[in-house]
């Protein structure tokens, strides 16, 4: 048993040289000066750097908490930017078409809402806002209507045709002019039905 105590101790020992030789000079005097302070350093204060660590961590956790809330909230701030400004591009591209339409008049294959004929319809739209209302300029553009949704989304088209391939065309001439998110959808006296039916015949 004692071979094997000193066996250990003699273990122990050469670690701890083999560590020590491992320190600079540098490293030898600034372990013996923090060996004094330690030594001179009372329980009360000890107990106070602890605290005050365990603070400090705290604290930068918090900042950096904040930081990261700061961070996903400006994201969500450029997003938001972002998808009015592409809104607005579009309000804007469109409003070139509205005045060609406005200009042109009724024409032969297309209805206005004042004289709206039964049966089926094709309009094209031109987007859909939460936060875009335009309903005031209805009457003054009788090419230029839309309908909202139950969730309150607003939907924005311009045209009325009685023929699915003059509103394809000026779908077309839309996307041509910018509005990248125009389509055709199709309505019956009034009430907006899915396209494929209109196509299909089965209204």
């Amino acid at each position: 048993m004692r071979k094997v105590v000193f066996l250990f101790l003699a273990m122990s020992l050469s670690l701890s040289v083999s560590f020590a030789q491992k320190l600079t000079k540098e490293e030898k005097a600034e372990e013996k000066e923090w060996a004094k302070k330690m030594k001179n350093l009372k329980p009360l204060d000890y107990k106070h750097l602890i605290e005050e660590k365990e603070s400090l961590s705290l604290q930068a956790q918090e900042a950096s908490s904040n930081l990261n809330q700061c961070t996903s909230s400006q994201a969500a701030k450029d997003e938001e930017i972002v998808k009015l400004r592409a809104q607005l591009d579009s309000l804007r591209s469109a409003a070139p078409a509205a005045a060609v339409l406005a200009k042109a008049g009724k024409k032969t294959n297309s209805v206005t809402a004042s004289t709206a004929k039964p049966g089926v319809i094709y309009k094209v739209q031109i987007g859909a806002f939460r936060n875009k209302d335009l309903t005031k300029y209805f009457n003054n553009n009788k090419n230029f209507s839309g309908d909202v949704d139950a969730d309150g989304a607003k939907k924005y088209t311009l045209g009325e045709f009685v023929e699915y391939w003059e509103a394809d065309n000026f779908k077309k001439y839309l996307r041509e002019m910018g509005v990248k998110d125009a389509w055709i959808v199709a309505y019956k006296d009034g009430n907006r039905v899915p396209i494929k039916d209109a196509l299909e015949g089965t209204l």
